[in-house]
């Protein structure tokens, strides 16, 4: 309970709360208070008129009140402001809770002494274009013809105020007392103040309208107070009204002048009493939903914020065990430090006062920042704390139209403060290593340049899983080097086993920290794991990734699975780049008179694999070329001419195979427009065959092909094809027996 204390008092008067009124930027402040410090500006010249006039000198604008101020962890409250109109050379004060505040524009008259005198329920007129500036975030708040009345009262907080201050242990002291309160003698229950015995006689006198006052003990006027009955709230917009009624829309309790001729005479209205009595027999009504929502999402707010404090709780006896095992490690470095000079010739002596010096420094600067962090959460906690104790004290309220009044603003300020802890896992500033090795070898001529050298492996680098991902046959893979280490690393090694639960290999070797595998097998489980290494030698794996690359579409015939095929398009970014794709890299031409080659963005190295061209544009006899080819083939010459292709190119008579320049088996048989030419790659076979219109041109064109090859095609300006993956193998061909029909790449 004294963790929520710094919520219960007023940020300016640094006391308990006092007729504490709710501020539209969700603080509170005692009503007696908020009056102290409003600010006048002249009638004739609103805060914006005097800033564009340039009169006067400030140092704080009213066009940015609503900023922040900045603060150092050396000051203890924000950056004063003065340049008020009404007291232009008043520096601001600072309240007990280290707060800076405003001082208010003329001497508080001595009725303004909030917390000495009951609150006589009718205030002072306010001046006109009064401004209020919050104590706590500097917001400005400008003051309608209500003035203070216009903002509500929080009588949960009020409450709760009561309630603390009951449970407190201490004897009870006198309210009238200046410097150090006396101990109460009796207390008045109509005025309902404690007093000691001279601030009785000087205060209370028994005679005129007092002598009817009637005096108790102090433990009894502390029962009857807790006994007194609930305090009656009186409307904001008419203060001699109570508040009777309670709007449906507006969700707030209304008095009858408010339906007579406020804003709510038009709205649907209940009796606050029966709408609190249906509260609490728990009936279906709007406001009971609304508040059940308010008080499950202030819970479970409240659920989150704890387990933050439970995981801060932990991590503050982590950073604890962290400064005992930095002293344990210093005290054994220096030892290690001491023994090795001590070995070394007198010459060494000398560098071995500098040497513990930097040993000593490290020391001291691991400490200060471990223990700073553990300053910084522990404040950070008790803050936490503090808020979720309020919290449950609010939930305890009865009162439904005083919680929905400052449930939305207990929420944000519950979301505000889970948001402070930020996101993810707590970790420590600074490890708890000494990452430095004295090097004792070198001989005595070289002693003068004896400094601390580096000599450890680099650690296991982080494997980031929000970054690696897996697309059709190929792998992306991210990582990074552990946070806290200070170590240098000259390079990676990513290594990835064969998709079969085979031996790892090598495939990725460089100073990137991301690196794509393309070419690897349809619905397949790939391992991976990845290690740095330095002048020192080669550090440990990573821990250990599983991948799925995705699987082909299965094309069924009733119950019976024909094969496993795949979808794929033209690749625009191996494409060369005269190439010029449409229809979603479906449909391919070329802007050059020359043969350009263009891949499919999908690689096959296993299965049983068929797709098509059709022949869209067909002009001046060209021989387009169609086939396989691996991902390094040349994309300014036609397809085969060099010995990473294997292709057919056709014109309208005739048809030829070609591989690394060779021609072959010279076929009848062309196309033209409309036509279709169809490309099969079988692995099962290792073997390539070609089709013209449903009809098998030639013999099988190639043989014993193994390894990753892509659907590839050469063409110029004057043909123009569209593709057309993932189809069912021909009907007149059967697949080899070393692989079913049904498998996958």
């Amino acid at each position: 309970m004294d963790e929520m204390e710094e919520e219960l008092k007023c940020p300016v008067c640094g006391s308990f709360f006092r007729e504490p009124i709710i501020l539209p930027c969700s603080h509170n402040i005692c009503l007696a208070c908020a009056r102290n410090i409003l600010v006048q500006t002249p009638d004739a010249e609103s805060p914006q008129s005097s800033r564009a006039s340039g009169s006067g000198v400030s140092d704080y604008d009213y066009l940015d009140l609503d900023k922040m101020s900045l603060y150092s962890e050396a000051d203890s409250g924000y950056g004063s402001y003065g340049g008020f109109v009404s007291a232009p050379t008043t520096p601001c004060q600072k309240s007990p809770n280290g707060v800076r505040v405003f001082p208010p524009s003329m001497p508080p008259p001595p009725q303004a002494q909030h917390h000495l005198l009951p609150h006589t329920g009718v205030l002072p007129p306010v001046p006109r274009n009064s401004c209020l500036t919050c104590p706590q975030c500097h917001r400005s708040l400008t003051l309608d013809d209500r003035g203070l009345r216009g903002f509500p009262k929080n009588r949960v907080l009020e409450g709760v105020v009561d309630r603390y201050q009951q449970s407190k242990a201490a004897a009870l002291k006198c309210q009238l007392c200046e410097k150090s309160p006396r101990e109460a003698t009796v207390m008045c229950e109509q005025c309902d103040v404690f007093y000691c015995d001279p601030c009785r006689l000087r205060c209370h006198p028994p005679r005129g309208p007092l002598a009817k006052h009637r005096l108790v003990p102090p433990a009894q006027g502390r029962i009857s107070r807790r006994a007194s009955p609930r305090k009656i709230s009186t409307c904001t917009e008419h203060e001699l009204e109570n508040l009777s009624m309670y709007c449906v829309q507006c969700k707030t309790p209304v008095c009858y002048q408010c339906l007579e001729d406020g804003k709510h005479s038009t709205h649907e209205v209940k009796a606050l009493g029966a709408m609190w009595k249906l509260h609490k027999v728990g009936k279906l009504v709007k406001i009971v939903v609304y508040y059940k929502k308010s008080l499950g999402q202030l819970s479970q707010a409240l659920n989150v914020l704890s387990d933050r404090a439970t995981e801060a709780k932990e991590f503050l006896v982590q950073l604890r065990n962290m400064v005992q095992h930095i002293q344990e490690n210093g005290v054994e470095f220096e030892a290690c430090l001491v023994a090795q000079c001590d070995a070394l010739i007198e010459a060494l002596n000398r560098r071995k006062a500098q040497l513990l010096s930097r040993v000593t420094k490290e020391h001291e600067h691991k400490l200060s920042v471990v223990r700073d962090q553990i300053s910084h959460c522990t404040v950070k906690l008790r803050q936490t704390t503090g808020l979720m104790e309020y919290c449950l004290e609010v939930i305890k309220e009865n009162d439904p139209s005083g919680f929905l009044q400052i449930s939305d603003a207990l929420i944000r300020r519950v979301h505000m403060t889970e948001n402070q802890w930020g996101k993810g896992s707590l970790t420590p500033r600074m490890s708890s290593d000494f990452d430095l090795t004295l090097d004792s070898g070198p001989l005595l001529q070289t002693i003068h340049q004896l400094d601390f050298v580096q000599m450890k492996v680099p650690a296991a680098p982080i494997l980031q899983l929000e970054e690696c991902c897996t697309q059709t046959n190929s792998a992306t893979l991210s990582w990074k080097q552990p946070p806290l280490s200070t170590i240098a690393v000259d390079g990676y090694i990513l290594e990835l086993d064969d998709g079969n639960g085979g031996q790892f290999r090598e495939v990725y070797v460089g100073t990137e920290m991301i690196c794509t595998v393309d070419g690897l097998h349809f619905n397949s489980t790939y391992k991976s794991r990845v290690k740095a290494f330095n002048s020192s030698g080669v550090g440990q794996y990573s821990k250990t990734l599983v991948m799925q690359t995705s699987e082909m579409s299965q094309l069924s015939y009733g119950s019976k699975t024909l094969a496993a095929v795949a979808w794929f398009t033209f690749d625009p970014a191996s494409a060369h780049p005269d190439i010029i794709l449409s229809n979603d890299n479906l449909t391919v031409t070329c802007n050059s008179y020359d043969d350009r080659v263009v891949m499919g963005n999908t690689g096959f190295s296993r299965g049983v694999h068929y797709w098509e061209m059709t022949i869209d544009r067909y002009d001046n006899h060209p021989d387009p070329a169609f086939g396989i080819a691996r991902a390094d083939v040349m994309k300014d010459v036609m397809l085969g001419k060099d010995d990473k292709a294997w292709a057919m190119y056709v014109d309208n008579n005739r048809s030829w195979f070609m591989h690394n320049n060779s021609h072959t088996n010279r076929t009848d048989g062309g196309i033209s427009k409309g036509a279709t030419v169809g490309v099969l790659l079988d692995f099962s076979r290792g073997i390539l065959l070609f089709l013209i219109n449903d009809e098998q041109q030639g013999p099988v064109a190639f043989n014993t092909l193994e390894g990753m090859y892509y659907p590839a095609i050469s063409l110029n300006r004057n043909v123009q094809v569209t593709l057309h993956s993932g189809l069912p193998i021909p009907d007149f061909y059967t697949p080899g027996e070393s692989e079913a029909a049904g498998s996958v790449c």
